[in-house]
C-alpha cells in the first residue's frame, strides 16, 4: 500500500517489490541483495567493498546514460575488472612500501570483488586459445603479434588479465 498526496491508499503490485521469478538477477541487483546481507551480518569490510562497488557501477551507469543504451552486463564486468585491477596495483605498491596491513585490506577487497567477476581462465586454457588463434591467423613469429593478440583478447575479455595474455602470446610466437 502507498499513500498519495491526497492521503488515499493505493495497492502496489507485488512485482514492484520482488524480482521476477525465473529471471537471473543482474550484477547490481545481486550486489544490492548482498549489501543487505552484509549489513545484517555486521561484516564491515564486505559492506564497505559492496558499497564502493555499487557506487562505481552507478557512476558508470550515469556516465553511459547520454551515450546510447544503458549499462550492459559487459559494461558491468568491465567496470568491476577495472576496480579489481586497481586493487592489485595497490597491493603491489603497499607491499613495496612496507605497509602489509594496507596490502592485506586490499587483498580482502579484491577477493570480494572477484566473487562478482566471471571465473578467470587458467594459463593452460589461455594457452589453448592462443594456439587456436595462431593456427587461425597463420602466425609464424613475433611479427604476427598484432594479428594474434586482438583475437585472443576478444575471447578472454574479463576472464583473464591482459598482461598475462600478452606474455603468453609473446612466448607462443617466440618473442619472449
Amino acid at each position: 500500500m502507498t499513500i498519495d498526496k491526497a492521503g488515499a491508499y493505493h495497492a502496489v503490485p507485488a512485482f514492484f517489490f520482488f524480482p521476477v521469478q525465473g529471471r537471473e538477477m543482474n550484477l547490481r541487483e545481486r550486489i544490492s541483495q548482498d549489501l543487505k546481507t552484509a549489513m545484517k551480518s555486521g561484516d564491515k569490510i564486505r559492506l564497505e567493498t559492496l558499497r564502493t562497488m555499487r557506487a562505481v557501477l552507478l557512476e558508470k551507469e550515469i556516465e553511459k546514460r547520454g551515450a546510447g543504451p544503458g549499462m550492459t552486463p559487459e559494461d558491468e564486468v568491465a567496470t568491476l575488472t577495472t576496480a579489481a585491477k586497481k586493487r592489485k596495483e595497490s597491493i603491489d605498491l603497499f607491499t613495496q612500501g612496507g605497509r602489509p596491513e594496507l596490502a592485506h585490506q586490499e587483498e580482502l577487497e579484491l577477493a570480494i570483488i572477484q566473487e562478482y567477476l566471471p571465473r578467470q581462465l587458467t594459463a593452460e586454457e589461455v594457452a589453448g586459445l592462443i594456439r587456436d588463434a595462431v593456427v587461425q591467423t597463420g602466425a609464424s613469429g613475433p611479427a604476427d603479434f598484432a594479428r594474434v593478440m586482438p583475437l585472443v583478447m576478444k575471447q578472454v575479455k574479463g576472464k583473464a588479465d591482459g598482461k598475462v595474455v600478452q606474455e603468453l602470446v609473446k612466448k607462443a610466437l617466440g618473442a619472449a
